[in-house]
């Protein structure tokens, strides 16, 4: 069956009413409205930590999302730093040092509900360089576009690294198989893929598009900035950079 999207809307609802159907969604449930969990997200997991650089890394971004659970905790098990966006970027990023969390405790930090006794806060200008970033997704195609629940905060995330000078890295997404269609649109704010990595099998990108320089600040608005205050702060941090007076 052809798979093809002319907007990002059919896309996700076609995946999130196929995984219900199908029976390989996971909790928490409905699917829809959210980066679904899935059966067998913890062989994609496992797939892409055998990729590089995915595989030597020392410190990745990974989403906050269910399904990439499994991968936030091999990755601090092979310790590998996780750095995890707050929900909604309402509290900016947080710091999972493996040297800081004893084996056993390992899938409580992890989770998104429990993981806060052993993150730590990490103010913007002291984010180090990334190997690799991994993000949740709800379509994707094999040759690198992908769309999320529909509110962006994926992208912005990586728009906020290259706002900060970080240089673009390699970024992977673990989903079903049922969740790679053969097209969906791609905006320009979108950041590409590399590496798509499913429980059967991974799809390594061979072209991915340009990956975005910064953000497009004419997309955020002023509620944005007072819901984000992780982006005023970051407005004003360039703003100071560029000898300029931030403007609203």
């Amino acid at each position: 069956m052809v798979r093809n999207f002319a907007d990002k809307r059919a896309a996700r609802q076609w995946v999130w009413d196929t995984l219900r159907a199908e029976g390989v969604a996971r909790f928490p449930f409905p699917p829809h409205g959210r980066i679904p969990n899935f059966a067998g997200a913890e062989l994609a997991a496992a797939r892409l930590l055998d990729i590089e650089p995915w595989k030597n890394a020392t410190a990745i971004k990974v989403n906050p999302d269910s399904p990439q659970r499994p991968l936030r905790a091999q990755a601090l098990r092979r310790d590998i730093t996780v750095f995890v966006p707050t929900p909604r970027l309402r509290g900016g990023f947080k710091r999972l040092d493996p040297r800081r969390i004893p084996p056993d405790k390992i899938e409580e930090a992890a989770s998104l509900s429990r993981g806060d006794r052993w993150s730590e806060e990490v103010a913007l200008a002291d984010m180090p360089r990334l190997d690799a970033i991994v993000c949740g997704s709800v379509a994707v195609t094999r040759d690198g576009r992908r769309c999320g629940k529909g509110e962006g905060y994926s992208d912005l995330e990586f728009a906020i690294l290259r706002e900060l000078g970080h240089p673009p890295v390699p970024v992977a997404t673990t989903v079903h198989d049922l969740q790679v269609v053969d097209s969906v649109p791609r905006d320009p704010t979108d950041q590409p893929l590399n590496v798509i990595t499913t429980p059967t099998h991974a799809i390594r990108i061979k072209r991915p598009s340009a990956a975005p320089t910064g953000i497009d600040w004419t997309r955020l608005s002023a509620a944005d900035l007072e819901e984000m205050p992780i982006l005023a702060d970051l407005k004003r941090m360039t703003a100071n950079t560029r000898g300029l007076s931030p403007r609203w």
